[in-house]
């Protein structure tokens, strides 16, 4: 089956048939029970990111920083994995150029407006004038920042020109695309860096305080959208690049989706991947200096309670033993069409609130790198009103402070809940 099959192609007889079909044991035949249990996707704008938030996050260094997180809009992934809902937010075609840049001009725009007054940070050979929180920026776009299809490579110049001025430029990818192009992006964003030109003045702006992001959008992830008022433009003094451990320069920094350690569940989700794959793409990243973020799915399909935990465990332990620098954990949800299939038949289940508590506690614990985890939607894995935004506040503070807190004790529940 090829990778790049879509909803449209595929007759509507075939999937009503496929809905009344078990999950293939093939995964030839994969792609079309996922898609056939699909509902439409969103109407988006080519030239505006479907989602953007300002969200804290603490950093290599120990520090708490503000990232700037945005859900570029893009032609939908390649792969048909299982558990993905992201499809819902992308186009069926790939994007112009120039769309992706004007995405990210625009969100910046709004963003950068909606944070604090800005300062001057001393880089030691230069002093450059950044926004005093706002350090880092995800560039997240439901598939792979280095799909062709997906981000047009002729675009990969101007997207460095306006990320360049942050510490840290997170971007995600498919294992399989993990080469080249990031050597040839990382060397563009440290250019940019270096560039002895006036920088994009979308990324030039301040804001008095008291200005706040309006919610507009919910979506996986914690993905909020924003809107700001008319902003001010302010001057940067451009900054010699000098990537690496004195933190001077842009360190790029790639996600991956290993999902989970279990070989056979793997698999099953339809990635297209191996660990033996992943792991040979964490140590391009290694050798060529680039931080590595894994994502781990909490209770994946086709896996109980009690197995979802100590695979979650084992899979943090695999993304360490790769080399990552992150891991961030995140609750298998509902909302795909084929997972809610398979909570028909009692092959999936999302993961309990106790579940998610226990990986991070064991993550943190291990004390190898930041573990995080995601907390959008909490109150969906709690049965107990009553203690979930308590419990949600601690695992915030555990995001943050990277340290295991004394959990919550809940009249109604009783005794201490895990």
């Amino acid at each position: 089956m090829a990778a790049g099959l879509s909803l449209e192609i595929i007759p509507r007889f075939v999937r009503e048939q496929a809905v009344t079909t078990p999950y293939p044991e093939q995964p030839g035949e994969r792609d079309h029970w996922i898609i056939a249990r699909r509902v439409g996707r969103n109407p988006l704008d080519p030239f505006k990111p479907h989602a953007f938030l300002l969200e804290e996050e603490r950093a290599e260094s120990g520090e708490i920083v503000s990232v700037a997180t945005i859900f570029l809009t893009n032609r939908e992934c390649p792969w048909r994995c299982l558990m993905c809902d992201l499809w819902k937010n992308t186009l069926a075609e790939t994007v112009r150029a120039g769309a992706i840049p004007a995405q990210i001009d625009h969100a910046l725009a709004r963003l950068v407006a909606a944070d604090v007054s800005p300062r001057r940070a001393s880089t030691g050979s230069c002093r450059v004038l950044t926004n005093a929180a706002t350090r880092q920026i995800k560039l997240y776009n439901s598939g792979s920042f280095f799909d062709p299809r997906a981000i047009p490579p002729e675009d990969h110049e101007a997207i460095a020109r306006r990320v360049a001025v942050f510490e840290r430029v997170i971007v995600e990818c498919h294992p399989a695309l993990v080469g080249e192009p990031a050597l040839r992006f990382r060397d563009l964003v440290e250019e940019a860096r270096a560039w002895d030109g006036k920088p994009p003045s979308v990324l030039n702006v301040s804001m008095g305080s008291g200005t706040a992001l309006t919610p507009a959008l919910s979506l996986r992830r914690g993905r909020i959208g924003a809107s700001a008022q008319p902003l001010t433009p302010f001057p940067v003094e451009p900054c010699p690049a000098k990537a690496g451990a004195d933190g001077l320069g842009t360190k790029l920094e790639l996600a991956m989706g290993l999902e989970t350690a279990h070989p056979e569940v793997l698999e099953k989700l339809n990635k297209r991947m191996t660990l033996d794959q992943f792991r040979r793409a964490a140590e391009f990243l290694r050798r060529n200096g680039i931080a590595l973020r894994v994502f781990v799915l909490v209770r994946p399909p086709f896996l109980h309670e009690v197995e979802a935990l100590d695979w979650a465990g084992r899979s943090v332990d695999f993304a360490f033993d790769c080399g990552a620098t992150v891991v961030s954990l995140v609750p298998t949800r509902f909302g795909n069409g084929a997972l809610e299939e398979l909570a028909g038949r009692g092959q999936f289940s999302p993961p309990k609130l106790p579940t998610l508590e226990a990986a991070l506690e064991y993550g943190i614990g291990l004390k190898r790198g930041r573990v995080f985890v995601d907390l959008w939607d909490l109150e969906k894995f709690s049965d107990c009103p009553a203690c979930v935004e308590q419990r949600r506040r601690r695992l915030h503070e555990m995001n943050l402070r990277q340290m295991v807190l004394r959990r919550v004790i809940c009249e109604r529940c009783g005794g201490r809940i895990r």
